[in-house]
């Protein structure tokens, strides 16, 4: 069996199990959500004869980084735009990786990457899941490039293999938590290292883990009423609507609402003018969520002022499957619930930016209409749309599972080596 070594000499190649590999790439790494995937995907590149660097912009960057090539960044917002380039000058980068296209730093990396011709990969929970991770080129959501061409799937996936689900891996809570914890403990404690950093959220940290905290302590009970609750629903037709986190960049940035309460108003109300009686909207909290905001008692309330205060039930838990099962048609702003309730064959509507969301697959009318008008999805381009998805824009994987984490710097490194490669002539060799 060949080894990995690095052959040195004019040509800069490497050996790696056989093939050879021009080593033509430096990769900047950005910020990440609480993962090794970025360390282990770093680890990879570098192994195989790439360069890699990273910016930290807080204590917790450092602690989710032990490679070397790391640069702080200490300095304020306006101060961004000319350290990062600077550094793409003096260290010759050809693509940027970061997590999440919507955060400021990297909306300004992306402009900046854009004017020189630099690729950019945005990774982000998977499109579809479990099992999956986003990693797009350029953006992802409300700014992906792909289209909205139904005809465009069809023909791309002609030559595609057929569509098969990865394999099961599910994420680790306990890691999730853990990890989390640990990047705002050394967050906090380097806070006079990077005095300007400042989490994405719109939370400190401390306020949400007490939320968390508590709706752990009372998680069987939730789910024992979610179920009971599930059994109770009677009616015809069910209609579904998952709630998302307010604090996520589809709701804030993807959407016309800026709020999920927004957004839940518009919904009951139009389900409260334009449905018939024995209709029935079931409201599922999102399993994220932190507890902040007592949204139970706010879709209740709401309920109450549109008068259908009987026919809306309200869920803090709950199997989605069991529910989906139950459901004739599901309305999201842009939840990848979304997308699971089309391959379930279920009717949807997408009042936000969403993938997803094209004639064919989701209604396409007003939201009044959607009640009694949509109809069910195209099983013919639901299948080439994912076959389009797995092949462009999601590798298989997870970030808190350690064969999920294998798998997807595997695929990770493959896509990324695939790549075209930008028009970067020299790199300081």
């Amino acid at each position: 069996m060949a080894s990995d070594r690095l052959v040195t000499g004019p040509s800069r190649r490497v050996c790696f199990g056989g093939q050879r590999v021009l080593c033509n790439r430096s990769f900047l790494f950005l910020q990440s959500m609480p993962s090794r995937f970025f360390e282990q995907l770093g680890a990879a590149l570098a192994a195989r004869g790439h360069t890699v660097h990273r910016v930290n912009f807080s204590g917790g960057d450092r602690v989710f980084w032990r490679l070397p090539n790391s640069i702080d960044f200490c300095g304020n917002e306006y101060e961004w735009p000319a350290f990062l380039g600077c550094v793409l000058a003096d260290r010759a980068i050809s693509d940027i990786i970061l997590f999440g296209d919507c955060r400021p730093q990297h909306r300004i990396a992306i402009r900046c990457a854009e004017q020189r011709q630099l690729l950019v990969h945005v990774v982000e929970e998977g499109y579809l899941r479990p099992g999956w991770i986003t990693f797009e080129q350029g953006g992802v959501n409300g700014y992906s490039t792909l289209p909205k061409d139904p005809s465009w799937y069809l023909a791309q996936a002609r030559d595609l293999p057929h569509w098969t689900p990865p394999p099961e891996m599910p994420d680790s809570f306990r890691r999730r938590a853990v990890e989390d914890l640990l990047y705002n403990f050394a967050a906090a404690s380097a806070i006079r290292r990077f005095p300007h950093y400042r989490t994405h959220r719109p939370y400190y940290p401390s306020i949400e883990y007490a939320g968390w905290l508590r709706r752990l302590a009372l998680m069987r009970r939730r789910e024992r009423k979610a179920a009971a609750a599930i059994e109770r629903v009677r009616g015809d037709p069910i209609y579904f609507f998952p709630l998302q986190l307010d604090c996520d960049y589809q709701i804030r940035v993807h959407s016309p609402f800026r709020a999920m309460h927004f957004a839940i108003d518009v919904v009951v109300r139009s389900f409260a003018r334009c449905t018939p009686p024995a209709a029935r909207l079931v409201v599922k909290l999102h399993p994220m969520d932190s507890g902040l905001v007592d949204w139970v008692g706010l879709v209740g309330h709401i309920a109450a002022e549109h008068g259908t205060a009987e026919c809306v039930t309200v869920l803090d838990g709950g199997e989605l499957t069991e529910l989906l099962a139950r459901t004739r048609a599901v309305v999201t702003v842009n939840s990848t619930v979304g997308a699971k309730a089309l391959a379930e064959g279920r009717t949807v509507i997408a009042l936000g930016k969403a993938v997803y969301d094209m004639p064919g697959l989701t209604y396409q009318g007003p939201l009044d209409d959607f009640w009694t008008q949509a109809t069910p999805p195209d099983a013919k381009l639901f299948d080439a749309f994912c076959r389009v998805l797995a092949t462009r824009c999601m590798i298989p994987g997870s970030f808190f599972n350690k064969t999920g984490l294998r798998l997807a710097v595997e695929a990770a490194v493959e896509r990324l080596e695939a790549a075209r490669p930008p028009r970067v002539t020299s790199f300081g060799y």
